[in-house]
């Protein structure tokens, strides 16, 4: 699923009629940031949207409810904790090193893709959220030979 500006934790308490609020996946949705209260667009791939629809039939989630719910707590959205262990069974059931690729670093994974083809630093502020742009900076850990190489690209 493509949640490009959500953290793990937003990822985690998505409710199921944020994306399907008429039962069916939308293409984009939003959730609000924790930590600053924003709302955060992000978008949803076909196929992503098909498993979405395919798992609210499967589970008989209605809106209102938790998309991904704990096992333990009836009612609760699943923990970052669990949410990490699925994650590291993802990563190592595709050959790669769970000690390298986790949640958060997933997260900054695309938006480093997404500026490093774009350049766009500002599209990437928005996808991720910040109301800072030197927080995305220094989220991406751009240098200033990176600021001048872009820089020189453009004309005016």
């Amino acid at each position: 699923m493509r949640l490009d500006g959500a953290t793990r934790k937003e990822r985690l308490e998505l409710w199921s009629g944020a994306l399907a609020p008429n039962g069916y996946a939308l293409a984009r949705a939003t959730v609000r940031q924790r930590k600053t209260g924003r709302p955060v667009r992000f978008e949803l791939t076909e196929q992503t949207r098909q498993a979405v629809d395919d798992y609210l039939k499967a589970t008989g989630k209605v809106p209102g409810e938790f998309l991904f719910t704990s096992r333990r707590r009836v009612g609760e959205a699943v923990t970052t904790r669990q949410y990490a262990r699925l994650v590291a069974e993802w990563i190592t059931g595709i050959g790669l090193d769970p000690h390298i690729f986790a949640t958060h670093s997933l997260r900054r994974t695309k938006a480093t893709l997404i500026y490093r083809r774009t350049g766009n630093l500002r599209a990437v502020q928005l996808l991720l959220g910040h109301k800072k742009m030197e927080s995305t900076v220094r989220y991406l850990g751009i240098e200033v030979d990176d600021a001048l190489a872009i820089a020189e690209q453009v004309e005016v």
